[in-house]
């Protein structure tokens, strides 16, 4: 087989990979448009974490090369640097230094000059949690407990609001976590956000196909009360089935107004297993804590009546192939995969881990909240209905 000779892409070619790598395309599919293997791609990538480089620019108080150009042919014609500088407008001491950098009054050449100004301008700035090794500790602490950077910038804007030397915003943390050369965070923190990527992706959005059945006497979700939609009131609450490996699941609920989360074990998927495990669920809390349900069309709550003469709770359904209309429990779920992957087989996971894991959701600050946590919110609802 013969071997590809090696290339060397020009900045265009680079700028095409991010615009690629930016619209969610994989290394395969912008290697293939150079002909090349994905590793040559995921190379140029990875130096910053899969995170686009900001454009260089030149800095306005710079010379240019125009400038460097008169300096130049002031040399050649015999000027002084005074009147140089005098004829550009700058300093002498700036034309002075510009000459003795680069090689003094008889090497001097502009555009070795300038090109030499545009490579020294390459360095890497410091980063504020280099800088503030106090502030990287609590950022790792946070990390460690499975916030994710928008919760912990929040939590600390919140914590010190006049301080700034301990505020810090969550794309900073995010790109000292990828781009390792920064030294501020390890590399191993990586492993505590909810996407252990090595390198930085655009969002990917999937849908889960809803209409997994038709439901006997099914209330629609348009006739849901104003209060449940606009999330003043608390009570109402939104439910799906997480899946695991070996036909395991567990019960997922998410409360509209808190975003407080209960997880219940469920021994299996048909609907008077799930049916019993959410009229066990609704027993445990304040009847104006659980004023409604909003569910897909799975068929585990065909036996959804059952349910509403056991509780008094109503269940409305969300339209078909539309599960943005549980857009909270959708979100939820996808926090939990952080914990319970995909192919996990969820049968032997005891009801104490269950709550151990929603504790651990509930006690995270949540930017909706204006980042107070799920759990601070529903206990001042519990509390005002004592």
């Amino acid at each position: 087989m013969k071997r590809r000779t090696r290339i060397y892409y020009t900045e265009e070619q680079k700028a095409l990979m991010w615009d690629r790598w930016e619209r969610g395309d994989t290394l395969h599919a912008i290697a293939g448009l150079f002909d090349r293997h994905h590793g040559s791609i995921a190379g140029i990538l990875s130096r910053t974490g899969g995170i686009r480089p900001a454009q260089r620019k030149r800095s306005r108080q710079a010379l240019t090369l125009v400038e460097r150009e008169e300096i130049s042919r002031g040399i050649v014609a015999g000027e002084s640097i005074r009147s140089m500088a005098l004829a550009l407008g700058r300093a002498p001491s700036t034309v002075s230094r510009e000459i003795q950098r680069n090689g003094g009054q008889h090497d001097y050449r502009a555009s070795q000059a300038d090109q030499a100004a545009w490579d020294r301008a390459r360095r890497p700035q410091s980063c504020k949690l280099a800088n503030n090794r106090a502030l990287a500790r609590i950022v790792a602490e946070k990390l460690k407990l499975q916030w994710s950077p928008r919760q912990i910038a929040g939590w600390l804007k919140r914590t010190y609001p006049n301080d700034e030397t301990y505020q810090v915003s969550h794309e900073t943390i995010y790109r000292t976590l990828f781009i390792q050369a920064r030294g501020a965070l390890k590399k191993e923190l990586l492993g505590h956000l909810r996407r252990t990527r090595a390198m930085r992706r655009s969002r990917h959005h999937t849908h889960k196909t809803a209409d997994r059945g038709r439901i006997t006497d099914a209330v629609s979700i348009r006739e849901r009360p104003a209060e449940a939609e606009d999330r003043a009131v608390p009570g109402h609450w939104e439910g799906d089935l997480l899946f695991g490996s070996n036909n395991s699941q567990i019960v997922t609920l998410v409360e509209r107004h808190s975003r407080y989360v209960l997880l219940a074990k469920a021994q299996g998927k048909d609907t008077e297993t799930v049916i019993d495990a959410l009229i066990k669920q609704a027993h445990k809390l304040p009847r104006e804590l659980y004023k409604s349900l909003t569910w897909d069309r799975g068929k585990e709550v065909a036996d959804h009546k059952r349910f509403s003469l056991a509780t008094d709770i109503q269940v409305y359904f969300c339209d078909p192939q539309q599960p943005w209309q549980r857009g909270s429990n959708e979100n939820t779920n996808g926090l939990l995969r952080q914990y319970f992957p995909k192919g996990m087989d969820l049968s032997g996971v005891h009801q104490n881990r269950l709550n151990a894991v929603a504790r651990r959701l509930n006690e995270r600050p949540r930017e909706t909240l204006n980042f107070e946590t799920p759990a601070e919110r529903f206990n001042r609802c519990v509390a005002s209905t004592c």
